[in-house]
């Protein structure tokens, strides 16, 4: 059974603490494994890379068989049924259209004192994308990472999944041709984050790492980043759902186990203002799970990270959703009141607003990228998009004018710190610059 919680029984605030707090991390010896990996990887390249294939994914590469190849790729969509290609195909164009909308413009002004000032946005060189393979394997997440990368005009995106004993879903091969990526390797773990952030003899460094994978793939992330950047160190799945009794509890239940099917370490957890709606939904949990073909993983999860909790209000909610920041906000209410409270939210990942809306067409088809921030990194980072895959440089140009105005501000400031040749500098210009005319004004 999942926690339950009353907000209006006393104790509750230690018990909803500890729910929040509750810590999914990396053992010691995993983090000590990764280190290892990375490091072997880093010297040895190739070697090191077909190496930790053949044990972990039983797979013999060489280095001419690392990559998967224009052939491969065309023989795997030809594997993929009709309506499979056209659902990726829809999801691939509303995604694009979604992330189109959120190019930034470059801008440049002149300021009273004729100073030139703008920011320029320009898309990082080179981008790795990490999917999961093997039967785990998900195509919505080739697309999730890699549209808004191609949106953003990364030139070169090389992507690796893992095939375990040799076993690749074509539905994955086939998302990649849709986003345009065809600089594809047959590797995973550690030591494919290790191979795109240091580079081997075969595959290219890259600038940044991204997408989902296992715990080990999350910890070689955040072990690589500084050499290269990162979208995030991802933790378990999760979905906090507030809904009343209006929602199906049928539908809520599916809703939770969705999200609790990903992982065992996931977390599904439902708000609710009605305790008799609170049991009938953990009845209607159980008559789900009887259904599902991941049912051990979705019990594991309810039963180990779920937890029901009600309250007197639903707008009493707000505040425990601030508190925990989840990845997945669902809001099953009458629209009115899922208005308001998804108004009232600062901390999520994504809001997903009406008993319409299940967070699940999120992971598909609805646009924005379903790569979130977990583990309350919610409270200061924002879901996978354009501006991850861009860089902006500020752009300055001083005339006399503005020179005469500002530069001795800079000088005293610099003098104050400490940092003498700072102060000169600009006081260099200020002296004989100004005196000569600086070219350009």
């Amino acid at each position: 059974m999942p926690l339950r919680l009353d907000a209006g029984r006393a104790g509750f605030e230690a018990e909803f603490d500890a729910l929040v707090t509750a810590r999914r991390q990396a053992p010691q010896d995993v983090r000590a494994t990764v280190a290892e990996i990375l490091a072997r990887v880093e010297k040895d390249g190739d070697a090191a890379v077909i190496d930790y294939t053949k044990k972990f994914d039983r797979l013999d590469l060489t280095p001419e068989t690392i990559a998967i190849g224009p052939d491969e790729i065309e023989g795997a969509w030809g594997k993929c049924d009709r309506r499979l290609l056209s659902a990726l195909e829809h999801s691939a164009a509303r995604i694009e259209d979604y992330h189109r909308r959120q190019m930034p413009q470059d801008s440049l002004y002149r300021d009273d004192d004729g100073t030139e000032l703008g920011f320029r946005w320009q898309p990082l060189d080179a981008v790795g994308l990490y999917v999961p393979g093997g039967k785990a394997a998900y195509p919505s997440s080739v697309l999730m990472n890699a549209v808004p990368a191609r949106v953003a005009g990364v030139p070169r995106l090389a992507m690796v999944v893992p095939t375990p004993g040799g076993e690749l879903v074509p539905a994955v091969l086939a998302a990649a041709k849709i986003a345009g990526v065809s600089e594809i390797y047959r590797i995973g773990g550690a030591q494919a984050v290790a191979a795109l952030a240091y580079g081997t003899e075969t595959i290219g460094a890259v600038d940044k790492i991204v997408g989902p994978g296992n715990i080990y793939v999350a910890t070689a992330k955040a072990q690589v980043f500084g050499q290269v950047g990162i979208d995030s160190v991802a933790g378990p799945s999760e979905v906090l759902i507030i809904a009343d009794k209006g929602s199906a509890p049928k539908w809520i239940a599916a809703d939770l186990m969705a999200q609790a099917e990903h992982d065992s370490a996931a977390q599904s957890v439902l708000i609710t203002d009605d305790q008799e709606f609170a049991d009938a939904i953990g009845r209607e949990v159980e008559a789900c799970l009887a259904s599902l073909p991941r049912a051990a993983i979705a019990a594991a999860s309810w039963r180990d990270h779920g937890a029901i909790i009600t309250v007197s209000d639903l707008q009493d909610a707000v505040g425990l959703v601030d508190r925990m920041a989840p990845e997945h906000l669902q809001l099953a209410c009458e629209d009115g009141i899922a208005g308001q409270l998804a108004a009232a939210v600062k901390h999520a990942g994504a809001i997903f607003i009406g008993r319409l809306t299940p967070e699940a067409i999120g992971d598909y088809v609805a646009g924005p990228s379903h790569v979130l921030p977990t583990s309350r990194t919610a409270r200061f980072s924002s879901g996978l998009s354009v501006f991850d895959f861009l860089k902006r440089s500020s752009l300055i140009r001083y005339g006399a004018a503005g020179l005469a105005k500002s530069g001795a501000a800079a000088v005293t400031l610099a003098e104050a710190e400490g940092l003498h040749a700072h102060a000169l500098s600009v006081a260099l210009r200020l002296k004989e610059g100004l005196k000569e005319g600086l070219k350009g004004d």
